[in-house]
């Protein structure tokens, strides 16, 4: 499996995986630091439901990278953001840099 050079992942995001709701609050698991390559442009995307929503960040992280939808993520700034959603970028055989591309509100 061809991953994305170690190189070109130059941030590091907190990611707390979304673990559902409770009677006093979202529940979120142990903060993890995932190393990726953070692109912070502005573009339309569409929710798993098919609404669409306004994207400000995008994470390129290995396909390992456990950060469900509505998951926390904390920016290299400080920022708090929320998980949109995962596409899994798999090219299996072919030799494209396979990896996990986080949409993030």
């Amino acid at each position: 499996m061809t991953r994305i050079p170690r190189r070109y992942l130059i941030h590091e995001i907190t990611v707390e995986p979304y673990g559902g709701e409770s009677s006093t609050g979202t529940l979120y698991g142990p903060p993890a630091p995932v190393r990726c390559l953070l692109d912070e442009q502005t573009r339309a995307v569409r929710t798993p439901g098919g609404e669409q929503v306004t994207s400000t960040s995008t994470a390129y992280a290995d396909l390992d990278t456990e950060a469900p939808a509505l998951s926390r993520v904390t920016l290299p700034g400080g920022r708090t953001t929320t998980v949109i959603q995962t596409k899994r970028r798999d090219g299996r055989g072919l030799g494209t840099p396979n990896h996990l591309e986080i949409q993030l509100e």
